[in-house]
C-alpha cells in the first residue's frame, strides 16, 4: 500500500469532460436571455454602420425581413432605436411625440407581422434634438422638469403604437413616476417600464452616437449633468431604489462589462428583474479584436455569460443574432 496522502477533494473531477462541465455549470445562456437592438432609418434599404462591424441601419422596406431572421433564431425581444432625418430634429425634440414618427411606424409595422415579439422602445429625446442632448435645453442646461413633460408625451405615443416595454434612458429625476401615472391613466396598465436606472456618463457610447447620428449634434458637450459618474456605486443603488418606488418593473445597468459590480450589487439588493446593456463601445472593441486575430470569436459568448453570472436576467447586445446562431448549432 502506498504511503501517500491524496487530496480528498479534487475540484478537477467536475471539469474532467464536457458532459460533466455542462451538468454542473452554474449559469447558461439561451436565446431567451438575448435582446437584439435594431437601428431603423428614415430612408429605404440597408446601411452598414462603419464603427460597428456587422451592425446596420434598416429602412422600413427591409425591416420585416430582418425581424423575421431574428425571430427564426429564437430571440424573443428587440429594442428599437430610430435614426431620423436631420430636417425633423429641433431644439425641443418635438418629433418624439409625433404619433406617426419613425419609431412608432416601425413598432406598428412589426406588430402587424409579429404580434408576440416583445418590442422595447427607448424613451429619450437625443435622437430627435438638434443639439444631441436627451432633454430640453434652457440656457444651455438640460432642464429636468420640462424634459419629463416631453418624455411623458413620447412614452404615450410609443405605448399607443404597440410597444410592450417603455424604456426611459434619459436619467431625468422623477420621470418614472410621471410616465407610470400617464400610462395608468391612459389604460396602458400592462405596459412595462424598463428603467435605465443606473446609466453612467461613459466613453463607451461613442459608436452608438455615430449610429443614431447624434454625435455631430452633441459636439464637445457632455451628458455628465444627468448621467451618473463612473466613480459611483452607492449612487446607483439610490437611483434604482427611486425608480422602483416610482413604478419601474425592470431596471437596467448601462454600460455592461465595466460595470459588472453594479449589476451584481443591484441584483443582490433588490432582487428585481435586472437587465444589462453591452453597449456599442464594448461590442465594437471585441469585434475589432476578433477580426484582427487578437481574441478568439468565442469571447463574445463568454462576455455575455459574465453578465449572466453577475446577475443580469437579460442582455441587450448587438451580437444577439451571432450568439443565437452559435447556441442553435
Amino acid at each position: 500500500m502506498l504511503n501517500r496522502k491524496f487530496p480528498l477533494t479534487r475540484l478537477r473531477r467536475l471539469r474532467s469532460n464536457s458532459f460533466i462541465r455542462d451538468i454542473v455549470d452554474e449559469n447558461k445562456i439561451t436565446t431567451d436571455d438575448l435582446i437584439q437592438p435594431i437601428f431603423v432609418k428614415d430612408s429605404d434599404g440597408i446601411e452598414e454602420i462603419d464603427k460597428m462591424p456587422n451592425v446596420f441601419r434598416y429602412g422600413l422596406d427591409v425591416l420585416i425581413k430582418e425581424v423575421c431572421e431574428i425571430c427564426e433564431l429564437g430571440i424573443k425581444s428587440i429594442a428599437i432605436f430610430p435614426v431620423i432625418d436631420s430636417s425633423k430634429r429641433d431644439a425641443a425634440g418635438s418629433e418624439a411625440f409625433n404619433e406617426n414618427n419613425l419609431a412608432c411606424s416601425a413598432i406598428k409595422l412589426i406588430k402587424e407581422h409579429y404580434p408576440d415579439l416583445i418590442i422595447i422602445s427607448d424613451v429619450a429625446l437625443d435622437p430627435y434634438t438638434n443639439h444631441g442632448h436627451d432633454g430640453v435645453l434652457i440656457n444651455g442646461y438640460v432642464d429636468n422638469d420640462s424634459t419629463v413633460s416631453a418624455l411623458v408625451k413620447q412614452a404615450l405615443c410609443l405605448a399607443n403604437a404597440g410597444a410592450d416595454i417603455i424604456a426611459p434612458s434619459d436619467m431625468m429625476d422623477g420621470r418614472i413616476k410621471f410616465i407610470r401615472e400617464a400610462l395608468e391613466e391612459s389604460n396602458f396598465k400592462n405596459t412595462i417600464i424598463l428603467s435605465y436606472a443606473a446609466k453612467y456618463s461613459s466613453s463607451f457610447y461613442g459608436p452608438f452616437r455615430e449610429a443614431v447620428k447624434s454625435s455631430s449634434k452633441l459636439g464637445n458637450s457632455s451628458k455628465s449633468s444627468y448621467q451618473m459618474s463612473s466613480a459611483n456605486s452607492d449612487e446607483a443603488i439610490h437611483e434604482v431604489a427611486m425608480d422602483i418606488n416610482e413604478g419601474a418593473d425592470i431596471v437596467m445597468v448601462k454600460p455592461g462589462m465595466p460595470y459588472l459590480d453594479i449589476i451584481s450589487k443591484v441584483k443582490e439588493v433588490f432582487q428585481i428583474p435586472t437587465f444589462a446593456y453591452q453597449v456599442s463601445g464594448e461590442y465594437s472593441m471585441l469585434k475589432h479584436a476578433i477580426e484582427n486575430g487578437l481574441l478568439d470569436n468565442k469571447v463574445m459568448l463568454e462576455s455575455i455569460l459574465c453578465f449572466k453570472r453577475a446577475g443580469a436576467d437579460a442582455i441587450l447586445t448587438y451580437a444577439a443574432k451571432e450568439i443565437s446562431k452559435e447556441l442553435n448549432k
